[in-house]
This record gives structure tokens, C-alpha cells and sequence, in this order.
């Protein structure tokens, strides 16, 4: 796959709590920002809104057989005691290397910012680096600045709030869909995970993606169609090697369909 690089251009004004949008080519980004009632609470977000042109998509943490997963340099920022930049859910493409997985047209990755005083503005600075994809792979790079005010009100919270409805949330035991089974075969020069899924009756569109903050895991396989709620996939590793480093390694098992989205967090012995 060709690349070649990209870089940060026009702006125009921006509201209270907005950075103007950000871009050149076939991609634009800003941030966006509100307060969004989280557990009966009004809590400071922010939004980071890519919008590429049709027939261009970019990537998610786990960007798929190519590409490379979108990155958050917050450390300009001030005013922060935390900052937690959430994943909607990623949708499959094929591509000429394989399988990407990530976001087409618009994506908004929520963001949960916490003050160091909550009666003082936040200061955002974001370096956001992206690719972006058709038959070319841009690497992307935007410089983002926004002030959050203490009194920031609604502002963008309803984009932001649609956001965050597409962030699969953590499984519980009785949730769907949620993980069954999974069993390991590491061993060997083909080692695999086999993945049993339990998916709402009726739920279409099912899929499952795993990702580590350490390495990446292939994409998943579907070893069959969704049948009385259940569905197996298979995460097949290049080398032994490979399949021997996710020993120890915590995984996020993301679980989706038209139904409904979860996430669980294990570690593979």
C-alpha cells in the first residue's frame, strides 16, 4: 500500500468550547465539547470529530491486517487531572492487504476530562496523528486547542452523547452478547484462540474484534453463522512466536451486533 504524508491546514472560527476544524485533502477534525449527565452527574467531555470524504476511512485501536491505529498526545493540555479518550464501535473492511477495521464517513471518539479544580477552565491541546484510507494511506497529524469553561454547559453533548451510545460497554453475567468460552491452542505452528459468542436471539451483523495494549492480535475469523445464539471465531496467529507472546497478556474481547455491544477483559494463562 502506497502512503505519503499529511498534514494539518485550514481553519475557521470556532464556539465556546470548540477548536475550528482542522485539515486538508480528503479529511477534516475538531474538538468538540460538553457537559454529558453521567450516573445523575454533569461531567466535562470533549469530542474528537473526524470527518473524511466518501470512499475514505481511518482506523481503530486495533487497526486490522494494515494501518495504524489512531494516537492522543494530551500532554500540552492544562487544567487535567485525567483524561479518558473512549472507541465507538469499529466496523470491518476489506482492503489490499486483507482486513482493516476502523470508521468511514464521521466518527466521535468521546472523551471524560477531569479537572485538577473543577472551578477553573480546562485547557485542551491535542496532537491527534490518524491514517486515513482508500487505495492511498495518508498518515495524518492535526495540533487541536480548546478551552472548556467551568460554567461549560450543553454545547455539543447530544453529538457527543450519540457517541458514547456506540461505546460497547463492559459485559455482566447475565448481558448479551457477552464471551463464553475461549480456548487457547498455543502451541505448535499455527497457534489459535477459539472464541464461543453469545449473542440476543435474532441478532444480526455479529461480530467480534481483540485487541492488546502490548501486541496485536490478528482479527478474528468467523468458523460459522450464528446459530441458536451462539457463534465460534478463530484468532489464528502467523508464527509461534506470536502465539506465545499473548501468554500473560490481557485481551479486550469486543463483542458486536445490531443487538447490542460489550466488552470483557481477560488474561490468557
Amino acid at each position: 500500500m502506497l502512503c505519503c504524508a499529511g498534514v494539518a491546514g485550514v481553519s475557521l472560527a470556532a464556539a465556546s468550547g470548540q477548536s475550528p476544524w482542522s485539515g486538508q485533502g480528503k479529511s477534516k477534525v475538531r474538538l468538540v465539547s460538553g457537559l454529558v449527565n453521567e450516573d445523575g452527574k454533569p461531567t466535562r467531555y470533549a469530542g474528537v470529530q473526524l470527518r473524511m470524504d466518501q470512499g475514505w476511512k481511518t482506523y481503530w485501536r486495533n487497526p486490522g491486517d494494515s494501518g495504524v491505529p489512531p494516537s492522543f498526545d494530551w500532554s500540552g493540555s492544562k487544567n487535567v487531572k485525567s483524561i479518558d479518550v473512549f472507541y465507538p464501535l469499529p466496523h470491518r473492511f476489506a482492503d489490499a492487504n486483507g482486513t482493516a477495521i476502523g470508521y468511514k464517513d464521521d466518527v466521535v471518539f468521546p472523551v471524560k476530562v477531569t479537572p485538577e479544580q473543577a472551578d477553573k477552565p480546562v485547557q485542551l491541546a491535542l496532537t491527534f496523528d490518524y491514517g486515513l484510507c482508500k487505495d492511498l494511506c495518508i498518515p495524518n497529524s492535526v495540533d487541536l486547542r480548546a478551552v472548556l469553561p467551568a460554567d461549560l454547559g450543553k454545547g455539543d453533548a447530544r453529538l457527543i452523547e450519540q457517541a458514547i451510545e456506540r461505546v460497547p460497554a463492559p459485559a455482566g453475567p447475565d448481558t448479551l452478547p457477552r464471551l463464553g468460552a475461549v480456548t487457547a491452542n498455543l502451541e505448535g505452528d499455527e497457534p489459535t484462540l477459539e472464541v464461543e459468542a453469545l449473542f440476543a436471539p435474532g441478532a444480526t451483523h455479529t461480530d467480534l474484534f481483540v485487541t492488546s495494549s502490548e501486541i496485536l492480535v490478528p482479527v478474528p475469523k468467523a468458523l460459522g453463522p450464528l446459530t441458536d445464539g451462539r457463534q465460534r471465531f478463530s484468532v489464528v496467529f502467523p508464527t509461534a512466536e506470536e502465539g506465545a507472546a499473548i501468554k500473560g497478556k490481557p485481551l479486550i474481547f469486543t463483542l458486536v451486533s445490531d443487538q447490542g455491544s460489550s466488552e470483557t477483559s481477560r488474561t490468557e494463562p
